[in-house]
């Protein structure tokens, strides 16, 4: 399937919420605090794919239920999912997020961790407004785990020694537990069991990692103007992605050593020889090879799912997190 082709059967399917969840995330986006919904409007109308609520929409769907508290909780979603990144970009000193400048560098530090910490709050509120105690089980554990794999992958900041298994487990926590409550907590939300439960959770965890594992790739292969990112920004806060610990364990001794004084350094004029390090070490044919292997799991957690329009674009967007350029 082409990257176009899962895109419309995704939109064909979703468009409609989607529209209503726009009107829902202004209203709750409501305070009495022009800041907080200035720089809130700002991060949130910036063109992000908005792949979670998405993936909450449509599972949704795919369970027979549409209506006012998935739009909700896709609202919780998002409101988290736009948390997390005003706060990276504070850890992370980001100039660029979606192709625009971030909120830090725009308004300051100050007012985007405590905008982050609105939203946080506000989706929460929310959830309360849900009455459902599995729901929000799913929420507290999944952003503690995020908030924990944000601070482990700090730990390993110029470690040319991560492991390819620990990496996948920061991954994990900091990126694929979110894309996992939001199709988790539609479930639950629906009255899904424990053990169906367990199947969107493990759709979720794949779908999350398959994305962060290609967002590794579009490093190496994409342009700042379509990812929306400066190219070699991980190399400059110092963090080994999976390219890089696979060059490692694949490169020549020369490419070895460019890695090593790359990461230690910081150095981003590295970037052009790493990009044809990982290249023609194999080390990028590898990594998407391993995102092509979390799509797999992902489509074959939902394998027993009924067939549905919704069905069909969870398998969509299952492709689409590897399909995609930006």
């Amino acid at each position: 399937m082409q990257a176009q082709q899962a895109q419309a059967l995704i939109m064909s399917a979703v468009s409609a919420d989607l529209e209503a969840l726009d009107n829902e995330i202004r209203q709750q986006l409501g305070t009495q605090i022009p800041l907080v919904e200035q720089v809130a409007q700002y991060i949130i109308a910036s063109g992000g794919k908005r792949m979670r609520p998405i993936m909450a929409l449509l599972a949704a769907q795919a369970l027979g239920q549409q209506g006012l508290p998935f739009q909700r909780l896709a609202v919780v979603v998002e409101f988290i999912h736009t948390a997390t990144l005003l706060h990276d970009d504070v850890v992370d000193q980001s100039a660029q997020r979606r192709g625009r400048q971030t909120a830090n560098l725009r308004w300051g530090n100050a007012p985007a961790i405590l905008v982050g910490d609105f939203l946080y709050s506000r989706a929460f509120q929310i959830m309360v407004g849900l009455c459902s105690m599995p729901v929000m089980d799913v929420f507290a554990q999944a952003t503690n785990r995020i908030a924990e794999g944000e601070v482990w992958q700090l730990m390993y900041v110029g470690d040319l020694d991560l492991s390819q298994e620990t990496y996948l487990e920061i991954v994990q926590a900091k990126t694929a537990e979110l894309f996992s409550a939001a199709i988790q907590g539609a479930a639950a939300l629906a009255g899904e069991s424990a053990e169906q439960l367990g199947r969107w959770r493990d759709y979720g965890i794949a779908m999350g990692i398959a994305f962060q594992i290609m967002d590794d790739v579009l490093d190496y292969q994409g342009e700042a103007a379509n990812l929306g990112k400066n190219v070699g920004d991980d190399l400059a806060e110092g963090k080994m992605t999976l390219p890089m610990i696979l060059l490692r364990q694949l490169g020549s001794e020369s490419e070895q050593q460019l890695l090593a004084q790359a990461i230690t350094e910081r150095d981003i004029s590295k970037m052009p020889e790493l990009i044809a390090a990982v290249q023609r070490s194999g080390a990028l044919a590898q990594t998407k090879s391993l995102a092509m292997d979390y799509v797999a799991r992902a489509k074959a957690a939902i394998a027993e799912v009924p067939q549905s329009a919704a069905k069909q674009a969870l398998l969509a967007l299952a492709d689409l997190a590897v399909l995609r350029e930006s």
